[in-house]
């Protein structure tokens, strides 16, 4: 009896320790966030964790706070902007390097991959000097060009691992059946690639959205983002409401997934095989 006990509990223990590993990780992936959700709730005027009572009242204060309205439409329009853009510089630029007869093309991949590399607050005050020697200054024009940038090597890794994961032998089928470049890119090699295009647009529109340390060398009363706000905000006073504008922020990319999934569908996001 006691050896079969035994027996049990060294087969059974690999699989309780994984699963008590992955309940841990969940727990410390997703503990803050809870705790920023829940604060948001709270009655009390300061930041109090667990919170006492249940109140609209930090919501309520987020719309009434004019900042942050703006700031958040900012931060949309932005965000949109940046995945098109990213999108229209990204797709091509991936394609080209991936199956294009390109020199140098790992070299160059490597170069467009840079960012993820460099530590933002570099590639953000680099990015205001350049910018203002061209004469655009701290614009929406200046934050839109430094979104890109930091948002383009989502795309272009998304797509080029699509890309890289479907035969050659579709394209090659085409142009011999007389298709021309144009006819094969967009009746064959698009749909094809149409999951690492949502794909990467969604994490530049993720990454807009959460951006500080871009956004904060090209803040004004025009172009300041929410992120931008909020620091503002806390430099002057601490109050959940700041909990209810991350907590706002945290469903706008949640809405961005379930349509995502809703038009189509998360699964399809996985690269071809």
């Amino acid at each position: 009896m006691t050896g079969r006990l035994g027996y049990a509990i060294r087969t059974r223990a690999p699989r309780i320790s994984l699963l008590a590993y992955m309940i841990a990780f969940f727990i410390f992936l997703l503990g803050p966030i809870a705790i920023v959700v829940a604060i948001s709730f709270t009655t009390t005027e300061y930041v109090v964790f667990p919170p006492k009572g249940f109140s609209w009242r930090w919501y309520e204060r987020f719309f009434d706070y004019e900042p942050f309205i703006d700031s958040f439409i900012v931060s949309v329009e932005l965000a949109v902007a940046t995945a098109v853009v990213g999108g229209l510089m990204g797709v091509p630029a991936a394609l080209a390097v991936t199956r294009g007869k390109v020199p140098f093309a790992n070299s160059i991949m490597t170069f467009l991959l840079s960012p993820l590399s460099m530590p933002l607050i570099v590639v953000g005050f680099a990015l205001l000097f350049y910018l203002s020697a061209l004469g655009l200054g701290v614009s929406f024009t200046s934050l839109l060009i430094a979104h890109t940038v930091i948002s383009v090597p989502y795309i272009i890794r998304t797509v080029a691992g699509v890309y890289r994961g479907i035969s050659p032998d579709y394209e090659e089928t085409a142009a011999v059946l007389g298709a021309n470049r144009l006819q094969i890119f967009w009746h064959v090699t698009l749909p094809m690639i149409k999951p690492g295009i949502f794909a990467g647009m969604l994490f530049a529109m993720l990454i807009s959205i959460d951006n500080l340390p871009i956004s904060f060398f090209f803040g004004s009363a025009d172009t300041n983002t929410l992120p931008v706000v909020m620091l503002s905000y806390l430099e002057h006073q601490f109050d959940p409401s700041v909990a209810a504008a991350s907590s706002i922020q945290l469903l706008v990319a949640v809405i961005g997934l379930f349509i995502v999934e809703r038009i189509y569908g998360l699964d399809a996001m996985a690269p071809a095989t």
